[in-house]
């Protein structure tokens, strides 16, 4: 075939481009052809294009496809169109000519010239060609030798955490490679060098944090086994494949936005570029945010970039200056539970000073140090937490300033806006203030109602050997705990001996002063609700001397009250267990005062296991003689982990260590009531004492953490053995054969944002009499349509609906790459539970 019959002229905008080579074979392995990639970029660039406009394109051309030869290229070369645009980059040495691209008819000529791989920095050009600050700040994971995605997925997460502290929200990309980049918008301000140290210093943080699966160094000797987090994306000099660019690799993989839940989801791989048209079409421009804040950075409403110079004229102009505008901006008050006041901030007439320490749960724990400074809660996050040596100093990142009401806030952010995880108070109370040097240095004393009193030092890192400049290091502090303290009011902390304890029935006066300590209770023992454990993936690292280690107890779980010698039973969603279990009324004589505890009831088998099943036989009783019938066959047993009140005194506020050492004090164990002592030892031994003695599983709890009632929080996280996972019946499909007739399976989902979503059927299990209890229930809910998002075809086509009332459990061997439990077999039912208690666990 002659070089004319390979050629074709399109239209493409307003410019002509001729076509060559389009059949040619770009990508063998998936016989992907030239014309395919041109079609691609073509069809990408609405949502590629404000990625990389204004940006100088460095390209790699592979012109014989990804198994030949790759031609580097930065200058546009001089058989470029004239319409292409350009910008040109003085060096010491030679002046680089730089295409950019700000329209679709660049980016098919480049796609035309077989420039599979775009890249481009973090910065743009001006009008005029000036090189402006960066508007994004990128960190890539690159997975060594040895490890792979699953690991940059969790570094990300640990990232993800630092970043939100520091103000930034952070877009995951997978890199169309082997790893994962982090975007951030910046507001441009800051210098390349200033970011790059940033950006270095975070690097380092996760280093710290994760020593065994992190490396911040450059040494390709050391990458082995970790992921290098390259912080010198953010040089001026250095470029990142730009979002949604193909990659010159075996298969045709992109660049491409995730969402934060995919990350976590099992099967989690790079995409390729058939995929990503998809979910563009599907679901837009992940990334969007990023693009459309760095296209606003520094631009007039004329389009234009303004320099600093005009930038701080223009501030100069406004009025006082909103100290909660930022806070504002930031938030949705229709769609986060936190106060977000209209008015300005106003200074407390009084004179008293007070601050907050707020636990944030996330993915991983970090806290936000707050100071009442001229009306506002002045805010830094603390990565690491408060420092309690004084020869160690933590990172203190400063955020926007905080309206007074927020030092009363607890809560949980929805995941889908700024900061989503769970807010709890740490500790709060009032400060005395020794200096206060703006963007300098503050010294306070803390008085606080759960920590005491200590004096701490927030040093601005500035001029401190770190290499910074002053406008880019605005937000990065050290804390500091000075060497002189004053004297340790009662704290909530300590290392209690979690063991058992022998003591007589009633509380002495001096174990009564041991809890005083604590407020008073002002909530009715009826409202209050159980704190929830987080699952997690794997075996966590969890240093033994933050987190105690209890067993997991395979039962139900119930408040109990004590009141003048009476025990009331409820459960998690609040059904009054007291008559279904009697011989628990043992715990009014146990207890040596009035209180409310937390544990769990537990049937257990002929080795002293507690068994779910078997507590099936003491579910859902209350006339007193199948009561007494089933007692006598199942015995139970409360075993107690926490205290909630004690002797009139709320502890929920107090760390862990303190609830366990007042819940050791105020009960005597034996007979029906019990009080396991925690783990001495790490979590992997643990784990291995709990499979040994054929439990559920461990649950880890942090010794600074409050009790965070009704809520669900990462300060409680459980590691299983097996994966079960409780699940809302939503119908039932008849059995064949010996069950001909009758209920012959379940038909399972999972509460998802859009409603119930389906997960499956169970039919093993069961007992025939099971299945004929189930029968007579769902009898009684019957419906005529799917409760259920979707179900297949298959297993729709002889269902029997029920309005999804009922919880129960299952046991599976994993997750299907659609959604799916494989291999579910029937516990039970959950009658402790309600629909919307249910989440997915593994």
């Amino acid at each position: 075939m002659s070089p004319a019959a390979r050629r074709t002229t399109v239209l493409v905008g307003d410019r002509r481009i001729a076509l060559t080579n389009t059949d040619k074979v770009l990508y063998p392995a998936t016989g992907t052809t030239k014309g395919r990639v041109i079609e691609y970029y073509e069809r990408v660039a609405p949502w590629m294009i404000p990625h990389v406009k204004d940006r100088p394109v460095t390209r790699k051309r592979w012109a014989n496809g990804v198994d030949g030869t790759v031609f580097f290229e930065k200058n546009l070369p001089g058989s470029a169109p004239d319409w292409v645009g350009h910008h040109t980059i003085a060096h010491k040495e030679h002046d680089t000519e730089y295409p950019i691209v700000d329209d679709l008819p660049t980016l098919v000529w480049m796609a035309q010239q077989a420039a599979l791989e775009l890249h481009v920095p973090q910065w743009r050009f001006g009008p005029r060609g000036a090189q402006q600050h960066p508007d994004r700040l990128v960190l890539d994971l690159d997975p060594g030798e040895g490890v792979g995605l699953a690991e940059c997925v969790e570094v990300a997460l640990a990232a993800r955490e630092i970043l939100h502290g520091m103000g930034l929200d952070p877009y995951p990309v997978t890199s169309g490679s082997k790893g994962i980049h982090l975007y951030a918008a910046l507001d441009g301000r800051a210098t390349t060098t200033q970011v790059s140290d940033v950006a270095h210093e975070l690097a380092r943080a996760l280093e710290q944090d994760l020593p065994d699966l992190v490396l911040s160094s450059m040494s390709r000797a050391e990458r082995r086994g970790k992921v290098f987090v390259d912080w010198s994306q953010n040089n001026g000099n250095k470029t990142t494949i730009a979002p949604y660019s193909l990659r010159g690799r075996d298969r045709p993989t992109v660049a491409a936005p995730r969402t934060w839940r995919e990350l976590e989801e099992r099967g989690f791989a790079q995409l390729e570029f058939e995929e990503v048209l998809d979910r563009l079409e599907a679901h837009g421009d992940l990334l969007h945010p990023v693009a459309s804040a760095s296209l606003a950075v520094g631009r007039t409403d004329q389009g234009h970039w303004d320099s600093d110079q005009t930038q701080r004229a223009n501030e100069a102009e406004q009025p006082a200056r909103d100290r909660l505008a930022v806070y504002r901006a930031k938030r949705d008050a229709t769609r986060t539970p936190e106060p977000v006041p209209e008015g300005a901030p106003t200074v407390r007439r009084d004179g008293t000073l007070t601050f907050v320490i707020q636990e944030h749960h996330a993915t991983r724990d970090h806290y936000d140090f707050r100071l009442e400074h001229e009306g506002v809660l002045v805010s830094w996050a603390l990565p690491k937490g408060e420092p309690t040596d004084p020869g160690k100093n933590h990172l203190a990142v400063q955020t926007e300033d905080h309206p007074l009401e927020y030092g009363a806030f607890e809560g949980t952010i929805p995941q889908a806006e700024y900061g989503g995880g769970t807010v709890t108070i740490w500790d709060d109370g009032t400060y005395e203030l020794e200096k206060w040097r703006e963007g300098e240095e503050v010294i306070v004393t803390l008085h606080g109602r759960t920590n005491g009193a200590r004096r701490l030092a927030l040093l601005h890192t500035r001029g401190r050997g770190r290499g910074r400049g002053s406008a880019g290091d605005e937000k990065n502090w050290l804390i500091h705990r000075t060497k002189d303290q004053p004297d340790r009011l009662a704290d909530g902390g300590g290392g209690a001996d979690v063991g058992r304890t022998s003591r007589p029935a009633t509380a002495t006066a001096a174990d009564r002063r041991r809890i005083e300590r604590a407020a008073p209770a002002a909530t009715p023992p009826g409202e209050r609700r159980a704190m929830l454990a987080s699952p997690v993936h794997g075996e966590p690292r969890l240093d033994p001397s933050e987190w105690a280690f209890e067993m997991k107890w395979d039962g139900v779980r119930a408040l109990a009250t004590v009141r003048d010698g009476q025990v009331t039973l409820r459960s998690r969603n609040d059904n009054d267990l007291t008559v279904q279990y009697p011989e628990l009324q043992e715990l009014g004589e146990r207890a040596g005062v009035d209180g409310v505890f937390d544990g769990e009831v537990v049937a257990v088998d002929d080795h002293g296991r507690p068994s779910f099943g078997l507590l099936q036989d003491r579910m859902g009783l209350t006339r007193a003689r199948d009561v007494e019938a089933a007692r006598r066959r199942t015995p139970v047993r409360l075993l107690l982990f926490d205290v909630l009140e004690a002797d009139g005194h709320d502890l929920t506020r107090l760390g862990y260590d303190a609830r366990r050492e007042a819940l050791v004090t105020v009960v005597d164990p034996g007979g029906a009531i019990d009080v396991p002592p925690a783990f001495e030892g790490d979590l992997e031994h643990a784990v291995a004492a709990s499979r040994d003695r054929g439990l559920e599983g461990v649950v880890a709890k942090k010794r600074s953490s409050r009790y965070a009632e009704g809520r669900r929080s990462e300060a409680w996280v459980k590691v299983k053995h097996h994966a079960t996972q409780e699940v809302v019946v939503g119908g039932w499909r008849p059995g064949r054969g010996r069950r001909a007739g009758g209920v012959g399976s379940l038909l399972l989902g999972i509460p998802g944002p859009d409603g119930l979503e389906y997960v499956g059927r169970v039919g093993t299990g069961f007992s025939d009499r099971d299945l004929d209890e189930i029968g007579a229930l769902l009898g009684k809910v019957e419906r005529k349509t799917s409760p259920f998002v979707d179900v297949p075809r298959p297993d729709a086509r002889d269902a029997h609906w029920v309005t999804p009332r009922r919880v129960g459990e299952v046991a599976f061997a994993e997750w299907t790459t659609d959604g799916r439990l494989r291999q579910p077999s029937w516990r039970g039912w959950r009658q402790d539970k309600d629909p919307e208690d249910v989440v997915r666990e593994s």
